[in-house]
């Protein structure tokens, strides 16, 4: 029997402060992107208003998410001192200005609040978002692994 202190397996890492408003804005985002397909392929008014209130809150949580992120890179649980770092910021800053704009696509009045524009925007945000969790999975990663 090994002691524990020759364990083979990384030891506990605090959850970053940023994880959960983060996949829970991620997650109002990409359902954003499904409510404006249902919107496109119904035309039902509701569907272009659930989005609307989607991106609100994933904003909200985006927002809230953002603060977190400043408060993990000041106290060292998001290291930026290789390139994945830095992608994975910007990535989330773009997937938020992504969104932001898009909100204000879906303040217009009816078919134009969704399709194309928003539709398309929605497309590029839910895009960036599987990218942002790769690459912060791989950041995960590297802490976790001690190489940063």
């Amino acid at each position: 029997m090994t002691s524990s202190t020759t364990r083979s397996y990384p030891s506990i890492v605090a959850p970053p402060l940023r994880s959960v408003p983060l996949h829970f804005s991620a997650a109002c985002l990409v359902g954003a992107l499904l409510t404006d397909i249902t919107y496109w392929r119904t035309a039902e008014m509701m569907w272009s208003n659930f989005s609307a209130w989607l991106l609100a809150f994933g904003l909200l949580l985006g927002g809230l998410a953002a603060i977190a992120i400043l408060i993990d890179i000041f106290i060292g649980r998001l290291p930026l001192r290789s390139g994945v770092g830095w992608l994975y910021l910007i990535g989330n800053v773009a997937a938020f200005v992504i969104s932001l704009f898009n909100a204000f696509i879906h303040s217009r009045d009816a078919w134009t609040s969704v399709v194309p524009t928003g539709l398309i925007l929605s497309i590029v945000t839910t895009v960036l978002i599987v990218i942002n969790a790769w690459l912060g999975s791989t950041v995960l990663r590297q802490r976790i692994g001690g190489l940063e």
